[in-house]
């Protein structure tokens, strides 16, 4: 297998990660990494074998070697650099959500599918081992048509609210995953969507005008009704759980610890918390999301997270809000739905 060259436009946190986790990725060669400031990347990038640092993500588009690209830069610039990417025929990783605008994102992927370049959106939950059984269990048929998905999602404590202006609000930047997530299992497009919300952990979320409690019910094409529970804090660790109910039984994916150990004594059971971290979590699925691109991109092969995967992501966590808002369900019209092959 040839070595895939590759770019990384944005260096924070996540940005950093995915260098991290391709590094074991034999065929990988990270060559270049853009962000705003490098200053400070110097001796880290230099630990971890990268010969470019630059202030221009366009530099990474121009260079000929680099086949691919990773979009870990804030939202906003997402749906420009896909469409400078594809036009410079990079395949892409970008992170979620690919916009905050539908007709924005369209158009990204637009290009994307005229250019014929590969794009995958990072919605990482999908390459968790528990979720993923839990989708197998379900399309091969094991607890029989699905009747009730139930997601829940809570963080061990709520970010700052610097970030929360920034985060395009709860459904957008938290729940999207579960949104994706509903999707993947259920394995049928959210026709349906009602939401309710509170502001119950923070009140300077509140005064930031997002929510940090909130309940979505899905209905699907397919007949199934979900609920997705998120709450921004939750003391005890971070709260991670699937359970797909259906007529012949259900499948559910608990929570991680650290440990399985359980012990009982008169004085009660007692177990570990849940990880409490997301990276802690998720990172056997961080790992595999950025494996499965590189296989995509060698073996020319569809990703697994598409770009109208991520779109899709995008019109429920809209009509979610939108149902917030107007205290009323909010339907999705499916019906000119021929968006995107990648």
């Amino acid at each position: 297998m040839s070595l895939i060259t590759l770019g990384i436009i944005g260096a924070g946190r996540i940005g950093r990660l995915h260098v991290d986790n391709l590094l074991s990725v034999p065929q990988v060669k990270i060559k270049a990494v853009s962000d705003v400031v490098v200053d400070h990347l110097q001796e880290w990038a230099a630990s971890k074998g990268i010969s470019v640092l630059t202030t221009n993500y366009q530099d990474l588009l121009g260079d000929p070697e680099i086949d691919a690209v990773f979009i870990c830069s804030p939202t906003s610039t997402h749906a420009q650099i896909i469409q400078e990417a594809a036009r410079a025929k990079k395949h892409i990783f970008c992170e979620k959500p690919v916009s905050f605008s539908a007709e924005q994102t369209i158009e990204a992927l637009r290009v994307v599918e005229e250019e014929g370049v590969l794009l995958q959106v990072g919605f990482n939950r999908r390459f968790d081992p528990n979720f993923k059984k839990v989708r197998n269990l379900v399309q091969h048929g094991e607890i029989g048509q699905p009747h009730i998905l139930k997601i829940t999602s809570r963080d061990p404590q709520p970010p700052g609210v610097d970030y929360i202006l920034n985060s395009g609000g709860l459904f957008m930047d938290m729940m999207i995953h579960d949104f994706d997530m509903a999707r993947y299992v259920m394995n049928s497009e959210v026709v349906e969507v009602s939401a309710q919300g509170a502001v119950l952990v923070d009140p300077a979320i509140g005064e930031a005008g997002d929510v940090d409690t909130a309940i979505v019910t899905l209905r699907f094409a397919n007949g199934a009704i979900g609920v997705i529970d998120n709450s921004r804090q939750a003391v005890y660790g971070y709260d991670q759980r699937v359970e797909v109910f259906g007529a012949k039984g259900a499948a559910t994916a608990d929570n991680c610890r650290p440990t399985t150990v359980e012990v009982s004594t008169v004085d009660g059971v007692v177990k570990d918390k849940p990880l409490y971290f997301f990276l802690e979590r998720y990172t056997q699925a961080y790992i595999e999301e950025v494996t499965q691109f590189v296989k995509s991109i060698a073996e020319n092969q569809a990703v697994i997270c598409s770009g109208n995967d991520g779109f899709q992501a995008e019109r429920i966590a809209k009509a979610a809000k939108e149902s917030l808002l107007k205290g009323q369900p909010v339907k999705i019209d499916h019906a000119e739905n021929e968006l995107i092959a990648n």
